[in-house]
Order: C-alpha cells, then structure tokens, then sequence
C-alpha cells in the first residue's frame, strides 16, 4: 500500500473535521440536524476568493507568495474578512429562517427539511454568481517535501493540518475554559434550564452559529488552496461531515476532529485497496456502521 495514503488522508481529514465540529455544535445546541452547513463551507471558499482576487487587483505585491507558501498576503487578508463575512451570513440564514422557525416551535423535521431548502438556495446563488466552473486561490506547483517513512507533503498541505489543530485546540478551551463555553455547554444539556439560570440562550444560539461558520469558512478555504473551488464542494463533504460528527460523538469537539481524521483516513485506504469510485461509500458505511453498534459515537455519552 502506498504510504502517502496516510497523508492524503490526514489531510481530506482535517478539513472534514472542521466542518464536523460545526455540525456537532449546531446540533447538540439547537437540536436538528443541519444540511445547509456544507454550504457554508463553499460560501466561505467563495467570500476568500472573491476578496482576495480583489486585492491582488489593487496591489499586486500582495499576492507574492509568503515564503515556502503558494499565496500571498491578499489570501490572509480574505481568511480574515472572509470568516466574519461567512459568520454574518449564518446569522442572516438564522434569522430569515430557523430563528423564525424556532419562534413558532417548529418539529424537529420541519427544521431539517428547512435546512435542505436553504442548502439548495445557497448553491444556486453561488452558481448564478460564480457559476459552476473550478476557481482556483493559486495556481503555483509546489515542491513536496520528504517528511519519511515514503510520505511527501507540500507547505500547503502542512499548513492546513497545523491550522485545522490549532483551532480544534482552541475551540475544545474555549468550550471549556470560558464563560461563554459554560454557557454553551450548559443550553446544550437543557435549554429551558439554563434560560431560567439566567443564560442569555439566544446569545449562546448566536455564538454557535459564528463559530460554526467560521470553522467551515476555514475548512472552505483549504480545500480551494490544496484543490479547487466549485459550488458542490459543500455537498460533497456533507456525507463524511455528518459520518464524523456522529462518529466522534455529538457535542464532543476533539471527538469530531478525530472522527474526521478517521474518515479521511478510511476514505483513502479505500482508494487505495479497491478504488476511487468506492471512495463516497466509504462515509455511508462508516455512518451506518456508527448507528448500528454506537449510536452514541467514540466519544458521546449514551442517552
């Protein structure tokens, strides 16, 4: 078996994780399964791309590449403005639609169904704006280095795995170190609970949603920096986001990322043994799998 598989699939892991970790919060939090949250993976890619072609175009010198990197301070800039942008527009999803939803006490269904319809809104917005053709955030080839053991990765590719840690180790204090964690941690076990202790809940609700969209804008953006841009790409990932979110555990944070990586680790060894068409498979069985015998997930508490 081919060693780089491992790398392959720590990468297409850690940005699977990102994105579960956003789903597990929304759902142990607000209570319903969210399919629109892919898309807020590719409307993060998409705000980045689009500020940052924006700045290359007033300075040139800010799209020179930053050391070993295939980008420029343009693309730093736009991660930035990029995750504030992407967390207004899931505050904006919540108010037109599910905090409205929530107002009236709608079923738990009617929100998932809500969810799809504004999943599908959002791709075809980004189609009409964009349309449906592959963008990329750098063209530049890059030099794989030898790390051992047979495995390359490029400075890109390190970089990802790096960040996508860095912010499962932040969010994991955050949640568990601060008041607003607490908080958090305290709607998630009972909502009406914590509101009669005095926890402003629709603050909580607001926070989850920033954090969750910011975390996908981040996950976006990797994957158009280490492969490209398309408006599916958020319904591509939907699959193995929701196999790791319910893996790890819902409402567990290190759970998520863990089953991330474990997905992404499936997903390439299942290339490699039986083949790429197998590969969109491999998240359905591991769900499947999850539900039959641990519903609870690795690191979920059984109910």
């Amino acid at each position: 078996m081919n060693p780089q598989a491992l790398m392959d699939g720590l990468i297409a892991g850690s940005m699977i994780g990102l994105g579960a970790v956003g789903i597990t919060l929304t759902y142990s939090i607000l209570r319903f399964a969210n399919f629109a949250h892919g898309e807020l993976i590719a409307w993060g890619a998409y705000i980045a791309f689009a500020i940052a072609a924006a700045l290359g175009m007033l300075s040139g010198a800010l799209t020179t590449p930053i050391g070993p990197f295939s980008f420029g301070w343009a693309l730093v800039i736009a991660t930035v403005v990029a995750i504030v942008l992407n967390g207004g527009l899931a505050l904006l999803v919540d108010a037109l639609l599910f905090g409205r939803l929530r107002s009236q006490k709608g079923a738990i269904i009617i929100m998932v169904m809500a969810s799809f319809g504004a999943a599908l809104t959002l791709r075809s917005l980004l189609e009409f704006i964009f349309t449906a053709q592959p963008l990329y955030f750098s063209k530049a080839l890059q030099i794989a280095l030898p790390l051992g053991g047979g495995i390359r990765a490029t400075p890109d590719q390190l970089l990802s795995l790096g960040v996508a840690a860095l912010l499962v180790v932040a969010v994991h204090l955050l949640l568990s170190r601060t008041p607003i964690g607490r908080a958090m941690r305290a709607v998630s076990e009972n909502p009406q609970l914590a509101g009669v202790a005095g926890i402003d809940v629709r603050r909580v609700i607001r926070v989850v949603w920033l954090l969750g969209a910011a975390l996908a804008c981040v996950a976006g953006i990797s994957a158009g920096l280490l492969v490209q841009i398309r408006p599916q790409m958020g319904l591509d990932l939907l699959l193995p986001l929701f196999a790791a979110a319910i893996l790890g555990g819902i409402g567990s944070v290190p759970g998520a990322m863990i089953a991330g990586l474990i997905v992404g680790l499936s997903e390439a060894f299942a290339v490699q043994l039986i083949g790429a068409e197998w590969r969109s498979a491999v998240a359905f069985v591991i769900l499947v799998l999850v539900l039959l015998f641990r519903p609870q997930g690795l690191f979920g508490r059984a109910q």
